[in-house]
């Protein structure tokens, strides 16, 4: 698995914005203005957002990912090294709806129509 797959997948989703503000080789995918991936430099994995605390435990504690630096708790970063394309596609799309359900309706009502 690789960065091109992320962005490929993240890419897809609709209202999804690609930019680098932390410099390049940082990849972040927004959707209404708030982060919802992320692959860092070393391209080692991607951070998502997961619905709580307890599944981004349980996700740690399974060793299907690890603590996603610089981000809360409720963040996971999948390793390329051991995730599946299905479980990235999971994890990604997992994350850009939790994170377009809490935009703001009419913010979320302005985005193209999600699938």
């Amino acid at each position: 698995m690789s960065r091109h797959l992320v962005n490929r997948l993240a890419g897809a989703l609709p209202g999804a914005e690609w930019s680098e503000p932390f410099g390049p080789g940082h990849d972040i995918w927004k959707v209404g203005g708030k982060i919802f991936a992320a692959t860092g430099a070393k391209a080692e994995g991607v951070s998502v957002k997961c619905p709580d605390i307890e599944t981004a435990e349980m996700l740690r504690a399974a060793g299907a990912a690890r603590r996603a630096p610089y981000f809360h708790r409720s963040w996971v970063l999948v390793p390329f090294a051991t995730a599946s394309a299905e479980e990235l596609a999971h994890r990604i799309r997992t994350s850009y709806e939790i994170v377009r359900a809490s935009l703001p309706k009419k913010l979320q009502a302005s985005l193209p129509p999600a699938p």
